[in-house]
């Protein structure tokens, strides 16, 4: 069992930065792939961000690449996402997951995901 409990969300300028934190307990983190989604009202989820166990790899998607960052600290038991130059269209409450799958290809898809956290709301001002 993982508990992920997600913090830093927040309104913020079009232009801003902004961090989200996913804390999880238990000593298994880092035997968990990790992801971040999020939902906007009125839309379907969206996969935002992957990152696999032990770091060296990530995968972003096509409306955040080039902004958004990915990263974990293990010895903390705990995944980032870096928002650089947010926009408007990245208002959404932000999810993060966490699969027990290795190399698992369908990282993109929230059902590859076991655990999910309460969600955090991003708001991006214009």
């Amino acid at each position: 069992q993982v508990q992920l409990v997600e913090s830093g969300g927040g309104l913020v300028q079009a232009g801003g930065s902004l961090r989200l934190s996913c804390a999880a307990s238990g000593r298994t983190f880092s035997s968990y792939a990790m992801g971040w989604f999020r939902q906007a009202p009125g839309k379907e989820r969206e996969f935002v961000a992957h990152i696999r166990q032990t770091g060296g790899n990530t995968n972003y998607g096509d409306s955040v690449k080039g902004r958004f960052t990915i990263s974990r600290d293990n010895a903390k038991n705990t995944v980032y996402l870096q928002m650089n130059s947010v926009k408007p269209e990245d208002t959404a409450v932000y999810f993060c997951a966490a699969s027990n799958l290795y190399y698992n290809s369908n990282y993109y898809s929230g059902r590859a995901y076991n655990y999910w956290g309460q969600g955090t709301q991003v708001t991006v001002s214009s």
